[in-house]
């Protein structure tokens, strides 16, 4: 008999392959999947599409977790510090409304959580968060290339220079979130 107490998350921050490293290392996570949502084209949109900023969709992460080890709050926390809030359609050097800062909320208890985390985060910020937080949609899993990337990629130029960091953050940060093992 399972003591588990499955929800899902799904976030967007920038690229989906940074997001999907940061949480595979968070204990209560049990599947990250990258994928696309909220967007307007119809039919399944494919990477390219995305990455051209027509079809709407923006890269994220869709997330199952153990409720029982680690809160939708916390999750919310962790992914309000791994990437910037306060950039509109912009993370680094990837820039479009497809690396939106975005909450999609399954439910109404979801999206009070999450405007009160984005208001309670704001003042640690020198400017305002525009994260969207909006309901969820139908989610797309990316290409089978684009799930676990970091993991699969590590040396790869964009790993290093950009998820390396954010991972290091991560263990700085929220050290007491994390699973023991490393990936």
């Amino acid at each position: 008999m399972s003591n588990k107490k499955l929800e899902l998350i799904t976030i967007g921050g920038g690229c989906f392959w940074c997001i999907e490293a940061v949480f595979q290392e968070v204990n209560g996570v049990e599947k990250v999947v990258s994928g696309y949502t909220g967007g307007n084209a119809p039919g399944r949109p494919t990477y390219r599409e995305v990455c051209s900023g027509l079809t709407g969709h923006a890269e994220v992460v869709q997330i199952t977790f153990d409720a029982n080890k680690i809160s939708y709050q916390d999750l919310l926390s962790v992914f309000m510090t791994s990437h910037d809030p306060t950039t509109l359609n912009r993370q680094g050097a990837d820039v479009g409304t497809q690396y939106r800062s975005v909450i999609y909320y399954h439910n109404e208890q979801q999206k009070m959580l999450a405007e009160i985390t984005v208001k309670e985060v704001a003042q640690y910020y020198d400017h305002p968060i525009v994260t969207e937080i909006s309901a969820a949609g139908i989610f797309y899993d990316a290409e089978k290339e684009h799930q676990g990337y970091y993991r699969n990629n590590k040396t790869q130029a964009y790993c290093s220079a950009v998820i390396t960091p954010k991972l290091a953050k991560l263990r700085q940060l929220h050290a007491d979130k994390l699973k023991n093992t490393k990936m």
